[in-house]
């Protein structure tokens, strides 16, 4: 997640103070990727460094505004106008935790990949309750609704796929040979 190209976007509005900026990021995304304020004045520290922000003035209270510099306005324009890039994708959790289960001996991988569907299932009805209550009006937030729906409908299904990878594994495995009975020794008289 881009915390500093979001911050780029709110201030191409106007000047904000750190505080306000974290608050509109998170209404914006519907608080879905909570920031820490300190985290936003880390990255509007790094913005100032990086000749993309620059202060513009203080309130009474003290807050320092900050406003965006043509530097940062063409930043910001590249990143719009720039694809996701899909190279390097980002740490999945649950991808590494099953490729983890299905190398340690012991690991019940069905029952894995059953909690999490189950868990995935619950939160992809409350993101389709949260959608029926959200306002038309809200386009923001309902797009971040949908990202988090379609996210959790592909979970399912690579879920659904994992699990048929798991039987198929499973039946395609070669029992244990049944030990053949050991063969009469000679010069012993069968009893009857």
């Amino acid at each position: 997640m881009s915390i500093k190209h979001g911050l780029l976007a709110l201030l191409d509005q106007g000047p904000r103070y750190g505080y306000q900026l974290r608050s509109e990021f998170e209404a914006r995304t519907g608080s879905t990727w909570p920031l820490n304020v300190g985290q936003v004045y880390t990255t509007l520290g790094r913005l100032d460094r990086d000749g993309l922000v620059e202060p513009d003035g203080e309130d009474a209270d003290g807050h320092v505004f900050y406003r965006i510099t043509e530097s940062g306005r063409v930043e910001l324009r590249a990143w719009f106008e720039a694809p996701v890039s899909r190279t390097s994708p980002p740490r999945d959790e649950l991808a590494i935790k099953l490729a983890m289960a299905v190398t340690v001996p012991g690991i019940d991988v069905s029952a894995v990949v059953q909690g999490q569907r189950a868990h995935t299932l619950r939160a992809l009805q409350d993101y389709t309750r949260l959608k029926t209550r959200a306002g038309e009006d809200d386009m923001a937030w309902q797009l971040v609704l949908e990202s988090l729906i379609f996210h959790a409908e592909a979970e399912v299904r690579w879920l659904d796929h994992c699990e048929a990878r798991l039987a198929r594994r499973a039946a395609e495995r070669v029992p244990d040979p049944v030990p053949e009975a050991p063969a009469p020794t000679r010069g012993r008289k069968a009893r009857r």
